[in-house]
């Protein structure tokens, strides 16, 4: 067993003050694997402090200065890649394929943005003021356990783009990733206290970034109901916060699809890591004259998928990273059945097998109305809800019909069909025939998917300020 007892403030390991432990168990065997010595107010404080020491300096940095450490933590991360995506698929139980993707986009991210930065303009005009970007100061960055790597150095990175300092609050079920990522981002040697790093609960150490009085935006990723709770706790010192929360992400088959293309893009968008994901198209929107087809053949490709520990390079789907999860998601699988849902395959229960650690069986419903529980609430694990309809405004209006608005997808066999669907879907991204990857697209959600966007130019400039400046003289440049 690990024993985790250290956090980073101002460039060095210490023993936190906080005292709290938390014992965190291998998802795939169900043993007890680490033991986490948690952070606390007074961590926050201290972290804080040094990132607040750290700014003044930092802030005035070139461009050219920050594209050097971001060049360096590029290389500190995948100089132990493979480190990396072995801890993350003991401690978080991802497939092998999943954890390698999200260690490459994780030390990639820097890369990224420092590209961003090389033609990334600090200075505008607006007639005739001159507008400065300048950063907002100390970034509280919190991050969930389904890819921690990825959030946290894409929050970090965007940060150090933006001259201003952080102080991170990952999950505490990440602790072993945290540490070697930690280990990495050290060896990259930057000026102390430009990140610091603080293991700990929401409720105490994400509580304490919140409330704040020297930390200037949050940037969260997590669900809509502690994003909400951020949101609120934000408010008494106007912080600035980009919230990246649930989803419920429909997809629309329309009747001319190709279901050799569409059906594997569906299973994949609603399997993706596990089902613990909040992009995932978890509503399959379908035409009720080619549900059979469809049905059966969801039902073969569901079935087809490998099910198992998640070091093995076959396995497509993994465990849920602890008990709770794995019990929220049979909750769900019951409630389905309750609701009046018709079980195409999977169900209840471990596959067989699979019965010591928190294995789920992936599990598709048909016959769902979008009024259903499972329709509707986020599940965050391998669950599909098929929906039928009967003509194209009745597709979209289901589609629509939900809180969220963080990702949908469409699949057509008439690319100007596609297109016209997409535009009328409420969600910060919709992928047209397929699935994609475009890091430097903005990502982030409508409605009750949150607030802001990361990535890319949209993502750099939720972490600056205008400043405009009216009467500027050239002739004394300061910039």
């Amino acid at each position: 067993m690990k024993t985790i007892d250290q956090i980073y403030i101002n460039g060095q390991f210490l023993t936190p003050h906080g005292t709290q432990q938390q014992e965190l168990i291998n998802p795939t065997t169900g043993q007890l694997a680490t033991r986490v010595v948690l952070g606390d107010a007074a961590d926050v404080d201290a972290a804080v402090a040094a990132a607040k020491a750290a700014y003044v300096a930092y802030s005035r940095t070139s461009k050219q200065e920050r594209m050097a450490i971001l060049q360096r933590l590029h290389e500190a991360v995948a100089a132990r890649s493979e480190e990396l995506v072995q801890v993350m698929v003991e401690e978080y139980g991802g497939t092998l394929a999943f954890c390698r993707a999200s260690v490459q986009r994780a030390a990639n991210s820097f890369l990224q943005t420092k590209q961003l930065l090389e033609t990334f303009d600090f200075v505008r005009t607006a007639g005739s003021a001159r507008v400065v970007l300048e950063p907002l100061g100390v970034v509280g960055i919190i991050t969930p356990w389904n890819s921690s790597y990825g959030f946290i150095c894409s929050k970090l990175a965007t940060a150090l783009a933006a001259g201003s300092t952080a102080v991170i609050k990952p999950s505490e079920l990440s602790a072993a990733q945290t540490q070697i990522l930690a280990e990495c981002l050290h060896a990259a040697q930057l000026p102390p206290g430009l990140f610091n790093i603080v293991n700990g609960s929401g409720e105490i150490v994400g509580n304490a970034i919140t409330a704040h009085p020297d930390i200037a935006k949050i940037s969260f990723t997590g669900s809509t109901a502690v994003g909400k709770h951020i949101a609120r706790g934000a408010i008494d010192t106007l912080k600035r916060v980009t919230l990246e929360l649930g989803g419920k992400s429909p997809n629309v088959l329309l009747d001319d699809a190709d279901l050799d293309l569409a059906i594997p893009t569906a299973v994949a968008a609603f399997t993706f890591n596990s089902g613990q994901a909040c992009l995932a198209g978890t509503r399959l929107i379908v035409p009720a004259s080619r549900l059979e087809e469809i049905k059966q053949r969801i039902k073969v490709a569901v079935d087809a998928l490998k099910v198992g520990d998640p070091a093995n390079a076959d396995t497509q789907i993994g465990p849920l990273v602890n008990a709770a999860q794995y019990a929220r998601v049979q909750r769900y699988i019951a409630l389905g059945t309750e609701e009046g849902a018709t079980l195409l395959t999977g169900g209840a229960g471990h596959p067989a097998g699979l019965e010591n650690g928190y294995f789920v069986k992936p599990t598709v419903f048909v016959n769902v109305r979008n009024d259903m529980a499972i329709a509707r609430e986020e599940i965050f694990g391998p669950v599909l809800s098929i929906i039928s309809y009967d003509s194209e405004e009745e597709a979209i209006a289901i589609a629509n019909d939900t809180v969220y608005g963080l990702q949908a997808y469409v699949s057509s066999g008439d690319q100007a069909r596609a297109n016209r669907v997409a535009a009328q879907l409420v969600a910060g991204r919709v992928f047209i025939n397929g699935l994609y990857d475009e890091p430097l697209a903005p990502f982030g959600g409508f409605k009750q998917s949150g607030i802001g966007r990361e990535f890319g130019t949209y993502g750099l400039e939720a972490y600056l300020e205008p400043k405009a400046m009216m009467g500027y003289s050239a002739s004394n440049e300061i910039y």
